[in-house]
């Protein structure tokens, strides 16, 4: 007996192994879902990003646009998939930081508590760009001029009511002490762009990834960089940080999981994402289109991260007040 138990002991083992290795993450294709429609920068990035996971990780990353709503659209598809490390989600300050905020009530999920950052990603500098189209200034300092001059004239374009870009916008021009008027567009970075390309618009904070087109063929002005430091591209466009706008800040872009994915599986990820922006195709790719890789150095790292910008845009929301939609 003591034999025939130990020969179905010895099946079992065996029995369970190829179940086991078939367990170990990943086994199969990984789907990020992205907030915005393809071509946006946050889509630029993790297509660029996803192409070298893969590679990392032997397994497809399956991106699946999921724009509106702020990004709550697609932040709750992400939350409320099984906490496996198959559903991802990328994510910027106004649908990961802002919008769990401004819009806390919209969200039928406990955003705080559902949602964990992976890993930081990567910033793209703003660029705060003008019209050429029936607009006098062209550089910073005529832009500001112009609109004390002319308060209530100047029309900004933002990605919608409550958006991340429009926040800054407001924040901004109270910092400048400009009465500027919002036209919000919710068509996204693209959308926000033809604004200016129009005429529509004025002024905008749009993103240097997908901008750079309008502005190398003159339908659009850089005016200042909203970011650390100046974009080689435009070598007379002075950072907002050097005229002494202290919040001058990049779009930056994070990996995000359900908050109860084991935490070896959230740390393979960001090691596989770490790598993969260390890696000289990425560092290629990232270089033509502005984009600046910035991993983080651990799990900690992000999630501190993460609670500084939850703690900033709140901060910003206390400040500007901003009338809502319904």
């Amino acid at each position: 007996m003591r034999g025939a138990s130990l020969f179905v002991a010895v099946l079992l083992v065996l029995g369970s192994a190829p179940s086991q290795a078939q367990d170990k993450y990943p086994s199969k294709p990984i789907k990020v879902v992205v907030p915005f429609g393809p071509g946006s920068a946050t889509d630029i990035v993790m297509r660029i990003v996803g192409e070298q996971m893969r590679r990392e990780l032997g397994q497809p990353i399956v991106i699946e646009n999921k724009p509106g709503a702020f990004g709550i659209i697609a932040i709750e598809d992400m939350a409320r998939a099984r906490p496996d490390g198959y559903t991802l989600q990328i994510g910027n300050p106004g649908t990961n930081a802002l919008a769990p905020i401004v819009y806390r009530k919209k969200f039928k999920i406990d955003y705080e508590k559902d949602v964990v950052m992976v890993t930081r990603l990567s910033e793209v500098p703003l660029v705060l760009a003008a019209t050429t189209r029936d607009f006098p200034p062209i550089d910073y300092a005529q832009f500001i001029a112009y609109a004390k001059a002319n308060p209530g004239k100047v029309r900004y374009a933002s990605a919608g009511i409550g958006s991340n870009n429009h926040y800054d916008m407001a924040a901004f021009a109270r910092w400048a002490g400009i009465d500027i008027v919002h036209l919000p567009n919710k068509g996204g970075g693209a959308a926000i762009t033809n604004d200016l390309v129009t005429g529509d618009a004025h002024v905008a904070l749009v993103n240097a990834a997908s901008s750079t087109g309008v502005i190398k063929a003159g339908q659009v002005r850089a005016l200042a960089i909203m970011s650390d430091r100046r974009l080689a591209e435009y070598p007379d466009a002075p950072t907002l940080l050097e005229l002494g706008y202290a919040n001058a800040k990049g779009l930056w872009s994070a990996l995000y999981a359900p908050a109860a994915t084991p935490r070896d599986v959230i740390e393979t990820v960001r090691a596989a994402a770490a790598q993969a922006l260390r890696s000289e195709p990425v560092e290629v790719a990232f270089s033509k289109q502005m984009i600046r890789a910035l991993p983080s150095a651990s799990l900690e790292d992000a999630q501190a991260f993460d609670r500084a910008e939850m703690a900033y845009w709140k901060k910003v929301t206390d400040e500007v007040k901003v009338e809502l939609p319904d």
